[in-house]
C-alpha cells in the first residue's frame, strides 16, 4: 500500500477513485507513566514514554486505515492527514484520513 500526503503517486496514474478512508483510535496515558512525566516536566526534557506511546497509537491508526482501503480494493492512499482531539481527561484520539484509489 502506497501511502502519500499529496494529490497523486509520482510515476503512476490514478486510474480508480474509492472515497474516503479513515482509521482512528483513542488511548489513554499510563498513571505509572505519568509519574515518571511530572518529574521529567521539573526538569525539562522528552517525555520518552509518551512519544513510544504516541508512535504506537499513529501507527495502529495507520493500520486500520489501510485495512479500510485494502477492503475496498485501494492500493494506493493519497492526499493523508492526521488529526487529533481530547476525548476524555487523559484520553486522546488519534485519527487518520485519506483518499482511497488504485494506481497503474
Amino acid at each position: 500500500m502506497e501511502i502519500t500526503n499529496i494529490e497523486t503517486i509520482p510515476g503512476k496514474t490514478i486510474t480508480t477513485h474509492f472515497g474516503l478512508v479513515c482509521g482512528s483510535t483513542v488511548r489513554s496515558k499510563n498513571a505509572f507513566k505519568d509519574i515518571g512525566a511530572s518529574f521529567k516536566n521539573m526538569f525539562g526534557g522528552e517525555l520518552k514514554n509518551y512519544t513510544r506511546l504516541l508512535e504506537e497509537t499513529r501507527q495502529e491508526a495507520i493500520n486500520r486505515m489501510i485495512e479500510q482501503a485494502r477492503a475496498i480494493g485501494a492500493n494506493a492512499i493519497v492526499n493523508v492527514r492526521f488529526a487529533t482531539s481530547d476525548v476524555a481527561a487523559g484520553a486522546a484520539e488519534i485519527y487518520i484520513y485519506g483518499t482511497a484509489v488504485r494506481v497503474e
